[in-house]
Formats: structure tokens, sequence, C-alpha cells
């Protein structure tokens, strides 16, 4: 109330003195006069608003008691800030759906330029006020035919303050402070614009406009902030967040409006002049509104930024995997078939489109997907041209951070994608088909760095480092994950079946000849091309992965296999001590239970740790660079080279040592256990399917993976236990020698059938051992019988 009777009584001392008002004339004084009129008009229009007259006397005590201090007027200073913005509001209104979002850029634009050579300005406008203000005002002056004491004493002033100007003083650092020259020039306003003043500026028009321009000069000297604040401020769309959003949200679905939608993030910087110091609690919440809108707008343009940019690179993949080698089969023999003149082509067929084909044109008018996909692009990527990052409450915030972000969640997603992983099915992208389409990604993505300053190579290695590991930053799986679950469900369990063969000839597995075919071929995902792909996919920590889920099936068989040797310990313990008696020998092996099951576990053990050493070779093979502190064997083994005993083995069987065993004991089972495996060797010869195929240079049930488990296992079992692997090897040579040379005197018994291939099971356990060699094995057994074994197995390959 006291707020109105003022501006009452102000109004009526103007009235009083009939002031002249002119904004071309007396600029300050009219402006002045015009927001006194704005603001009790947007106080009257909020109380007309109230029915309650007694919410008026509260507001009013409200308002009252604040002002000395008691309580605050939250409320109340919201609703006068809202209404003062409705009526600017209606101006903004106007250019609502006319292109608003390329006015809000350039505005911003200009604010961002008028900051970036701020010296630039105020050496020019200096020059400006000193060597063409000064002197016009000053003949301006001379020209007056009426010029009051007081008024000349003014002008006199205006012109001594704009001609003392130099240049001297802007290189010096010196900061200008022109207040008072505008404070004066609103004075002169206030004089000269009475009906009775002595001098009238409307009389003098050319003394106005040289006044107002040097006032505008003077302001962007000293006070460019303020000015940008009264010209360009836009925190009033804080409190109008709907409409703000809708804005947006219609600027970003007209084509031609996406380069200027950062803007809309950036105006969001602006909002903090909205807060009051009368208002301090207001704070908190003007700043949680900011940020909330400047980061949905900042997600919404990154989402649509990232996915034009992966269709674009899902496009380019397309076209590269066309390319692929394992498309020339078919050019190849339509090529060879047209030339033989074999089965033409129909007249009604059409023919199939070579890679390439996509880029002719016969007009260039004609504009393809890919065209619109790029000019959408650019669209995008020029929005975030307009500033590098700027502030917001204190949060300085980089627009390209967030395409980075976006493009990281979203990378990670499309490459798990691409491996096409099926479960229930076992299907998965052969690596190297992965592998391709990365890189082809990859490659799309670096031509991103043409259209904005993004480090793409920061984001490719981080996401690549991310795919291997267990899971992403995310918590979601990564392509290390599902081909780790691939490898040990899909390839390893049909191998340890012998539905897949391990063939040592081509160091890859191969699927078997039988019925039932398989969903996948195995050589596709287990040659050295595949693997060495899988290698650069997952890298040594993928690796490391999957080779320490690799080690659990392990360690799981081989606590099966202790529990078979506690079983027959007794029997074990004398064949130890009897392996050179063959009548003792005959009798305890009846005694036996689960000779099979011992020789299929440590099948399985073979399978699994050659996998491993393919894994390993293909590591080397891709030479990836370590960069972490381990011993000689580990980072030996991390870096893909071979070694003598395996540590990740020797870390996991000594990991399964349990504290109610000792070392002598587990030393016991330890060689009971290849006691066992040297006298269950005979029940090979049984199985048709022991046969050694020259083809694959292995035994057709996998067998021959016995000699890889054989020595690994022994190796790093005893090394867990501190003994001398050598001896203990020489042991089992011994033992497996008797029992073998015991097998080939029985000439009539069953066992005949696979003899030889067994024997070649016996050379090849020699053979890849670095503790055992061929005169340790001559030693127990005639090489005669291997070299008729092999003469066996040579006459045989030629007969089929």
């Amino acid at each position: 109330m006291e707020f109105r009777d003022h501006v009452y009584e102000l109004l009526n001392t103007i009235d009083a003195s009939q002031c002249y008002f002119n904004i071309a004339v007396n600029f300050d004084f009219t402006k002045n006069y015009l927001d006194l009129i704005v603001t009790h008009a947007s106080v009257i229009y909020m109380l007309s608003r109230i029915d309650d007259k007694k919410a008026i006397v509260g507001m009013y005590n409200c308002a009252y008691e604040f002002s000395n201090g008691n309580r605050c007027c939250k409320w109340l200073f919201f609703q006068i800030m809202k209404c003062k913005c409705g009526f600017s509001w209606l101006c903004f209104f106007l250019y609502m759906f006319i292109q608003m979002a390329e006015l809000l850029y350039y505005m911003e634009k200009l604010r961002t330029l008028l900051a970036q050579h701020r010296y630039v300005i105020q050496r020019y406008h200096l020059q400006y006020l000193s060597q063409y203000d000064a002197l016009a005002l000053n003949d301006t002056v001379q020209g007056m035919y009426v010029c009051p004491e007081e008024e000349s004493v003014l002008m006199s002033s205006f012109v001594s303050t704009l001609s003392a100007m130099s240049l001297k003083h802007l290189d010096a650092g010196e900061e200008f402070d022109l207040k008072p020259f505008r404070l004066d020039w609103l004075r002169l306003q206030a004089y000269t614009s009475i009906s009775k003043a002595p001098l009238a500026l409307k009389d003098y028009p050319e003394l106005a406009k040289v006044m107002n321009m040097a006032q505008f000069h003077t302001r962007m000297m000293d006070n460019v902030n303020e000015l940008l604040c009264e010209t360009a401020d836009l925190s009033i769309l804080c409190f109008h967040a709907r409409v703000f959003e809708k804005l947006f949200s219609q600027s970003s679905e007209d084509v031609s409006m996406q380069r200027y939608l950062t803007a809309f993030p950036v105006i969001c910087s602006h909002f903090s002049q909205c807060l009051h110091p009368l208002c301090p609690e207001e704070t908190e919440d003007i700043k949680n509104q900011s940020l909330k809108l400047c980061v949905t707008f900042l997600e919404e343009i990154s989402r649509q930024t990232c996915t034009v940019v992966l269709e674009i690179c899902a496009e380019q993949c397309n076209l590269h995997e066309k390319l692929l080698p394992k498309h020339s089969a078919e050019t190849i023999s339509t090529a060879r078939n047209k030339k033989l003149k074999k089965s033409l082509p129909k007249k009604g067929d059409v023919p199939k489109e070579k890679p390439g084909t996509e880029s002719l044109r016969k007009d260039r008018v004609i504009v393809t997907n890919l065209d619109k996909m790029h000019q959408a692009l650019t669209e995008l990527c020029a929005s975030y041209s307009i500033c590098a990052d700027f502030t917001v409450f204190k949060h300085i915030i980089v627009p390209a951070e967030f395409l980075l972000a976006q493009l990281e969640i979203r990378l990670n997603k499309v490459i798990v994608q691409m491996a096409n992983y099926k479960q229930r099915t076992h299907e998965i992208a052969r690596p190297s088909d992965l592998l391709a389409g990365i890189q082809a990604y990859v490659t799309s993505l670096h031509s991103l760095s043409c259209y904005i300053n993004i480090d793409v190579t920061r984001l490719v290695k981080s996401v690549l480092l991310q795919q291997m590991q267990p899971l992403d930053s995310y918590g979601a799986q990564t392509i290390t994950t599902l081909y780790t679950n691939w490898f040990l469900e899909g390839l390893l369990r049909q191998a340890s079946r012998a539905l897949i063969v391990h063939c040592p000839t081509t160091q890859c597995f191969v699927n078997q000849n039988t019925e039932n075919e398989q969903s996948f071929h195995a050589e596709e995902y287990s040659d050295i091309c595949g693997l060495r792909s899988l290698a650069e996919l997952i890298g040594p920590f993928g690796l490391k992965f999957l080779n320490e889920n690799l080690m659990w099936h392990i360690i799981s068989q081989v606590g099966e296999l202790k529990k078979l040797v506690s079983d027959n310990m007794d029997a074990l313990v004398q064949m130890r001590a009897n392996y050179e008696n063959p009548e003792a020998m005959s009798d305890l092996q009846k005694k036996l239970t689960g000779s099979e099951n011992v020789l299929k576990r440590m099948t399985i053990v073979g399978v699994i740790l050659s996998f491993s050493s393919m894994i390993q070779d293909a590591l080397e093979e891709v030479n990836v660079s370590i960069y972490v502190t381990l011993g000689v064997y580990e980072m030996a083994s991390a870096a893909g080279l071979p070694c003598e005993i395996d540590p990740a083995l020797v870390s996991a069987i000594a990991n399964m040592q349990t504290d109610n065993s000792s070392i002598e004991e587990e030393f016991k089972i330890t060689c009971l256990l290849l006691v066992f495996i040297a006298v269950s060797l005979p029940t090979l010869c049984l199985d048709p399917n022991s046969f050694y195929s020259r083809e694959h240079g292995g035994h057709q049930n996998n067998i021959h993976c016995l000699a890889t488990a054989v020595n690994h296992l022994a190796a790093a079992m005893f090394t867990v236990q501190r003994k001398n692997i050598q001896t203990q090897l020489q042991e089992f040579l011994k033992v497996a020698s008797s029992i073998l040379l015991q097998l080939g005197q029985n000439v009539e018994r069953v066992e005949i059938k696979n003899r030889d291939s067994v024997y070649l099971l016996l050379h090849m356990i020699v053979e890849q051992s670095p503790f055992l060699s061929q005169d340790m094995l001559e030693m127990c057994f005639p090489y005669v019988l291997l070299r008729n074994a092999y003469r066996e197995w040579v006459t045989q390959s030629v007969t089929d």
C-alpha cells in the first residue's frame, strides 16, 4: 500500500512539473518512467487477482515484517516477478513459431562474441568517444544560443571527461568507471525536461542525439554485462519451463532449426540472474530447475546426434560387409560359369548388384538415404559450435561431453547386439566378422571429428576397454562374457562329447561327421583367424577372464578325479608297487572302478587346456601390449608366450587346497592319479573312435588331448606341492609303458584293435613334455613298437 502511495505521489509531481517524455530525446528519463509504470501495473494486476482481501492484508504484513528482518516474502516476490515476466513474455511470444531457435542462437552467439572481443570493443569505443563524441559534443554546445551556468558546467565536464580518455589507460589495464558521466546526464535530462526549465532539451535534439549516443558508448566501455542483461536477458524463461520445453521440442523436430538447438541449454546459464538478495531461499529451487532443463536439453540433442551417427556407422558397416572375402565365392562361381557358358541366368532373374554400385549416380539431384543422414549430422553438429563450455550455477557444462557419454552408452549396446548371441540355440557371430564390423564402425566414428571437435580416439578406447571386462561401466554384459559363455557351453561342451574334434594339424576344432548336424562350424570360430580376432576383440583382460573360467572347469574335474583316486586308494597303492608284475597287475585291475571315467575327465581337461593353449598362441600373434606387474611366468602367459608350467593352472590348483589335507597327502593323491591314468590306458583300445586320424593329426575321440592334460596337470600339481616334476613323470612313463607292453602280449583280445593308436598317444605325451625325452621313453618302451605303429597308421591311411 505504501508503494502505491509513493507511486501516486511521484506521478502527481511529474504531472505538476509537466515533464516532457520522448524516448528519442531524453532516453534514460523516459525509460525510468516507463519502468515505474510497468512495475506499478504489475503489482496492481497481481493484487486484483486475489479475491480475499485478508490475503492482501496478510501479504502487506508479511512484506512489512520481512523488511524489518523477521519473515520472508518468497511467494510475494515470485508473484511480482511473474506478472513482470508476463509483460515481457508477450513480446517474446510473437517469435515462438517464427524460427525462435535461430533467434536465440544468434543472440547467444553475439553475447559470446562480445565477451571474447572485449578489448577490441573497448579500444574501438574509447577512440570513438575521445575522437568523435567529444568533438561533436563540444561543437554542439558551442552552437547553443541559451546555456544556463549549471547546465554549462555539466556539459563542459562531459566534454572534458570524454576528451581525457586515452588508449594508454586501456593498454595499461586500467578499469574504466563512467557511471558518474551517465548519472550526470540523467540529472541533466531531468532538469531540462520540465515545462519551466531555462534550457529545454526538446529544443536541442542534436544535443540529445550526441549525448544518448555517447552514453551508449560509455556503457560499452565499462558496463557491457549489464547492457547485455537489459537487451538480451532470457532468464524470464526460467518461470515458463513448460513453454520453454515445448519450444525446444518443436525446434528439434524442424530439420532447419537443429543447428541452433544448443542455444536452449546455454540460455539456462541466464537463470542465475533471476535471483534476488531479498529471497536467498529460492536459490536452490532455481538452481535445480536450471540444471534440470540444461541436462534435459543436452541429453536430447546428444541422443539425436548419436542416433544419426550410429545410423551412418551401421550403413557403412553394411557396405563394408559386402566386401568381406566370404562373399567372393559366389562372384567367382558366377564368373566361372559365365566363362564356361554353364547354367546361364534366366531372363526374369535380376542380376545381383556388385559392391560399389550405390556410389554411381546418373543425376546430381538424386539424394540417397546416406546423404540425408550426413546432412542431418552436419546440422546437429553445427549446434555445438556456439561455445565449447558454459557455466550454470557454478557447474561447468561441456556439451561435447554429453555427446561422448551418449555415444559410449549406445556403442557398447551396439557392439553387444552385433555379437548376436542366442543362448538357447548357442549361436553367436564369428569373431572375425564382429571384428570387421567394429573396425567399420570405428572408421566411420573417426569421421565425426570432421564435424565437431571431440576426442573420438578416447571414446573408442573407453568402449573397447569396457568390452574387455566381464561387465561394462553400467553393469551390462560385454562381448567378453558372451564369447566366454559360448566357448564353454557351445564349443567345449560338445568337444567333451567328441561331437567336435580338436585338430592339431590345423590348430583348430572341427565338426565330426555325425547324423546330427551342428548349428555352427567349429573351425570358423577356433581357427587361427578366428582366435586372433577374438584376442583383438577382448584383449588380454578378456582372455584372462576366459582363461579363469576354463581353469574353474578344470578344477571341478580335478576334484572329481581326486574322489576316484580316494575310492581306489588301496588298489592303486599296490599297482604303484607292482607295476612290473603282470599277474598281480591283472588281478588288481579287476578291482579298479571308474577307469573309463578317469580317462573321460582327463580328456575333458586336455581339451580345455588345448583350447587355452590355442588362445595363448593367438594372443602372441596379435602382439598386445601389457602394462601390469606380474611374475615371470604370469607376464609371459599374459603376453601369449608359451610356458613350461601354466601359471593360471598352478594358481587355480593352489587355491583349491584345503586346510585339512597336508602337502604329503596331496602329493600321494597326485602320484596315484598318474598311476590310475597309466593303468587305464588299455581301456582306450575298446573305443572304436580311438583311431588315430592322419587328416586331423589326432584321435577321433580327442584322447590325444590326454597328452596335454597329463603334462600340464602333473607340472602344475607338483609345482604346488614343491616336488620334482621330472621324477614323477618318469614314474608315470614306466607304469604306462609296462601296462602297454602287457597289452601287446594279448594277441587274441579285443584291445589289440586300436593298440597302435594308443602307442602313438604314449609317444605324444613324451613329445609334448618339457620334462621327458625320447631316451627316457626308449629305456621303458621299445622304439620298434612305435615304428610299427606309425607304419600301420600310414598303411591304413593309404588304404582308406
